[in-house]
């Protein structure tokens, strides 16, 4: 604590966790005179030649006069933060305010000198960028603009770390000293480098959990059964290429093994590093462990526990504490109350999950926030002919390449995952299952990121609940789902709504190429179902051909010849193949038509394919199969049924160490998840086959058990199967694979996603430009809102002086007069001019034009007084009425334009077309700010009712260029300005030639904290 004679109190927000290159983490904190010793005892560690950098001379050790300059700070001209880990220092950081001759000043001088000490163990962490970061951010808060550095030439590393750091410098050499001047205002190139570096730190910290070199399971029960004992015979089953070790505090001295595992009673008797502990003791003994897992140097922990956040507020604060402790020790958590991890990768197979089967390898990666929902996504996964099996050799692109449940998800996040999938070369498809979306912010950016590169389809429970799950501390959000939702889509995110959904869009994305366009040509042998096909196109907003009836009695040949017909036709973009039970003695059998349609589909592989079948059993096992239509007589050998969906984490047994009891995790049926898996077709939809060989491959699970597996040192991974290298979405020999749906609408609203997602990657090519506006006086705007915030926190501007400062940014309003009474209302129309219109503006009243409170094309003072009586009687007296004159504007269509910050999501314009229809329909729709032109163009074509606008049943077409720069100046007003946090324009008459807005809004207030600008963190808990 600091004394007395501090000007200011210890600034606690400046605490944070921040992720190193690495993936470590470590603390960063203010220095306090409580650190004096951690003081010495850090500056022993470091060499001479640092110290000789830092000083400029050889400098052995600190003094005490030393010791009390770098431990008392007034937290405003004297700062000092360190980087700790394990409660230690291992860097720190220093500014002192100067004046313009360099000496120590107070404010209001706006520079400051600062200085870097790091740990040479710690050296090439990236520890001095992020420290950096946190000092810029602390220096700007207290006032200060930039910084100075001197630093000598030798120094490569720290004048690396300056010059990286992307901000405005000034570089200078004097005196055998290089110098070093910047500018701490954040640029587009400090913001860039700071995201690529948290982009690293984020992606490598999950690498570490899904990649370990080796994994110690603690809690391993010493009988069969039990969470624990599970996991560790997952892990082993799976053949996993490290080195794995069993801990359970309950072992008896002598016990060498476990089920051919080296068994410990701790960890820290295993004999080398443990980059992955799986945690499944009782949540009561988890900060022991814990401990001694920090001690041991563990990068990362799986805690499968229970009995935490998800069981009440006693819980919640013992996961803030488990966070606490683990960060300390720089390591990361999947969990609490997780189901686990897997990664199929040849290099790695890790199965540290309840799950009792490794999914076969693939390219779609998965996310769950439940581990039943991820259980149930692997079972799906299986059924659709990608999931579940033995194999180790042969990759499929319909299997999984990381599986992660992440719990409560007190620490890593889905935001992390998504950092590592982007550069993940195994994964081209990211599926995800979110409860929560705990920073909106950097969801969307990453979102966006990654969907320019990979598809990322999004399922999101609990979205109608309006409470987060229990054990998921995130931020409230004020905007409605429906607007979420808009706001992902335009982050090139696929939102589905059932996981059902999800598969079916994820498979296709997998497994096909991107559509061109939304044409799609339709043939089969059935017209009825044809014609389902044909109707769901255009439900879904698809350009269907009429369909091609090949008839019942079609054949292979027929098939075959169609689809290569429809393929080759410009005009298509894609192929519904429509399918049922052949019927005749020349009809297509299932092998020969599964041949068919995968030949023909070869000869254009740059358009999708999907299949509708109707129960076709033989043909289902055709297209599934691993490589062959061949009929099969027995069902092959092969995976266990799909995993069984366990409770979501685990609660384990009081008994010392050891795991919950198997019945605590006892096998269920299968995917019992979405209303419509109860109803689903309990044959697999299938897929194309990838070799015309490998369907009598026996799919023999890798050996497992005691002598499979040395005691000590990597196993060495049965010898994969020879592949051929394979694009994305085809089989070992290049055989594209062609997904199979049970119903019309299923492939339809998958293959739709597949044309909007690809319609995105077109239009995120070119993103367009936020326009310059020569008339905008942003700061007349700025000076105008000071003033206003002056008089108060919050508030709603008046009439007069909203239409001032949306003035300032080229947003004119209709000039309205009040009208207390019939001769006022009589004196506003002759200053304004007839025709005029007559108002009421009550709450009530307002912009509800359809309930009569509003008068319009009144020519002279007796028409207007007549309708000044007529509202009076309807609605009561003028002072509850609130009437206004104003003059009449060109007939057009009433549309409402709204800006709003919300907390969590940040700025977001809104648009939709004015009346009660619109509001009872919500057809509004969202872009995130700033815009765009092109988004300011796709924003008024998005709504449903958009046809109004571009000159429907022969009506005139509105003039959508003057709407679009409308649109684009309060989008500007609200990035340059945060203290705006509404805009209500309402309505906005948009004719055809020019616009009016007849009434505005507008509230000011203190913006709200935007952590995606300040320094690199971790979620505090």
């Amino acid at each position: 604590m600091q004394t007395s004679s501090d000007r200011h109190e210890y600034p606690a927000h400046w605490e944070a966790d921040v992720v190193l290159r690495d993936g470590g983490t470590a603390r960063v904190r203010p220095i306090t005179v409580d650190d004096a010793e951690r003081l010495v005892s850090f500056y022993e560690q470091v060499s001479d030649e640092s110290k000789y950098y830092r000083f400029f001379a050889p400098y052995p050790r600190l003094s005490a006069k030393d010791v009390h300059r770098f431990t008392h700070h007034d937290f405003v001209d004297r700062v000092g933060l360190a980087a700790t880990i394990g409660g230690e220092f291992v860097a720190t950081v220093r500014y002192d305010r100067i004046g313009t001759g360099g000496t120590p000043a107070p404010a209001p001088a706006d520079e400051a000198e600062v200085a870097f000490l790091v740990q040479d163990a710690h050296q090439g962490r990236g520890v001095a960028s992020a420290l950096l970061e946190h000092i810029a951010a602390v220096a700007r808060e207290r006032g200060i603009r930039r910084f100075a550095a001197e630093v000598l030439p030798a120094n490569t590393k720290m004048i690396k770390v300056f010059m990286d750091a992307g901000y405005t410098q000034k570089r200078s050499f004097e005196d055998g000293v290089v110098r070093l001047e910047f500018d701490l205002e954040p640029t587009d190139r400090s913001l860039a480098v700071q995201y690529a570096r948290e982009h690293r730190a984020e992606a490598r910290s999950v690498q570490r959990l899904l990649q370990p070199g080796s994994v110690a399971v603690i809690g391993a029960g010493r009988t069969p059964g039990g969470v624990g004992r599970s996991i560790l015979g997952n892990i082993r089953d799976a053949g996993y290429t490290g080195r794995l070790y069993a801990v359970n505090r309950a072992f008896s001295e002598d016990r060498q093994d476990l089920d051919g595992v080296p068994a410990r009673r701790r960890v820290r008797g295993i004999d080398g590093p443990v980059d992955l502990a799986v945690v499944t003791v009782p949540a009561e003994q988890v900060p022991d462990v814990v401990t001694e897992c920090g001690e041991h140097g563990v990068q990362g922990l799986v805690v499968v526990s229970a009995g935490y956040a998800d069981s009440g507020p006693e819980g919640r604060e013992r996961q803030r504490a488990l966070v606490r402790q683990a960060r300390t020790y720089g390591m990361r958590i999947i969990g609490p109350n997780a189901f686990g991890v897997i990664n199929t990768s040849s290099d790695v197979r890790l199965n540290a999950s309840l799950a009792p089967e490794m999914p076969r390898p693939g390219r779609i990666g998965l996310f769950a926030q439940s581990g039943a929902i991820g259980i149930a996504l692997l079972s799906r996964l299986h059924r659709r002919g990608g999931g579940v099996t033995g194999v180790t050799g042969v990759t499929g692109v319909t299997g999984v390449s990381t599986f992660v449940s992440s719990g409560n998800r007190a620490d890593v996040s889905g935001n992390d995952v998504l950092q590592y999938w982007y550069d993940d070369p195994e994964t081209d498809v990211a599926l995800m299952y979110l409860e929560s979306i705990g920073n909106p912010r950097k969801f969307t950016r990453l979102a966006r990121r990654t969907a320019a590169v990979k598809p990322l389809v999004v399922v999101q429970g609990a979205r109608h609940g309006g409470v987060a799950p229990q054990g998921h501390a995130v931020r409230a959000t004020r905007l409605p789902h429906a607007t979420v939702s808009a706001l992902l889509r335009q982050a090139g995110v696929i939102r589905v709504d059932t996981i059902t959904d999800l598969v079916d869009a994820g498979l296709l994305l997998a497994r096909q190429p991107l559509p061109a366009g939304p044409r799609v040509a339709i043939l089969g042998n059935s017209e009825s179902l044809g014609l389902l096909t044909y109707d769901a196109c255009l439900s879904e907003g698809l350009r269907p051909h009429p369909p091609v009836d090949l008839t019942t009695a079609a054949s292979a040949d027929d098939f075959h010849a169609a689809l290569a017909r429809a393929l080759a036709d410009d005009t298509c973009d894609a192929v519904v193949v429509t399918a049922i039970p052949a019927v005749g003695e020349g009809s297509a059998g299932d092998a020969a038509l599964a041949k068919a349609l995968r030949s023909a589909a070869a000869t254009v592989p740059a358009k999708p394919v999907l299949v509708v079948h109707v129960e076709l059993g033989g043909l289902a096992e055709a297209l599934s199969a691993a490589a062959s239509t061949a009929p099969q007589t027995t069902p092959p050998a092969g995976p266990r049924a799909a995993p069984p969906p366990t409770p979501q984490g685990a609660s384990p047994t009081a008994e010392h160490q050891e795991a919950a009891s198997p019945a605590s995790h006892a096998p269920a049926p299968t995917d019992p998840t979405t209303p419509e898996a109860a109803t689903e077709p309990r044959t697999p939809p299938p897929s194309v086959p990838l070799t015309p060989e490998a369907a009598t491959e026996p799919r023999t699970p890798p050996p497992s058990g005691p002598g499979t597996h040395p005691a000590t040192g990597p196993r060495t991974p049965p010898p994969p199967a020879p592949v051929a290298a394979a694009e994305p979405g085809e089989g070992p020999e290049g055989l594209r694979l062609i997904p199979a749906y049970p119903a019309a609408e299923r492939a339809v609203r998958a293959l739709a996603q597949a044309v909007a997602y690809a319609q995105w990657r077109r239009d995120a090519a070119d993103p367009g430009k936020v326009p310059e506006y020569e008339d905008i006086d942003e700061k007349g705007a700025a000076e105008l809102i000071a003033g206003h915030l002056a008089r108060g926190q919050g508030l709603t501007l008046g009439t007069e002086e909203t239409c001032e400062l949306l003035g300032r940014y080229g947003i004119h309003v209709h000039h309205a007069l009040p009208a207390p009474t019939p001769e006022d209302a009589a004196a506003a129309a002759r200053t304004i001019g007839y025709p005029v219109a007559l108002k009421a503006t009550a709450p009530h009243l307002r912009h509800r034009a359809d309930l009569g409170g509003v008068r319009l094309d009144l020519a002279d003072e007796e028409q207007l007084r007549r309708a000044y009586a007529e509202l009076a009687e309807l609605f009561g007296k003028p002072a509850e009425l609130r009437p206004v004159v104003q003059g009449m504007a060109p007939r057009g269509v009433d549309t409402v334009v709204r800006a709003v910050i919300d907390p969590a999501a940040g700025a977001v314009l809104s648009f939709g077309l004015a009346g009660a229809a619109t509001q009872l329909l919500g057809d509004m729709a969202h872009r995130l700010i700033p815009v765009t032109d092109r988004e300011a163009g796709s924003l008024i074509r998005s709504i449903r009712t958009a046809p109004l606008l571009f000159g429907w049943r022969g009506s005139a077409p509105v003039d959508s260029a003057a709407l679009e720069e409308l649109l684009l100046r309060v989008s500007r007003l609200v990035d340059d300005h945060p203290e705006v946090v509404a805009v209500t324009l309402e309505p906005v008459v948009v004719a055809p030639r020019g616009l009016s807005a007849l009434s505005a809004s507008v509230r000011l207030a203190p913006p709200p904290a935007r952590d995606d600008l300040g320094p690199r963190t971790l979620p505090a808990y």
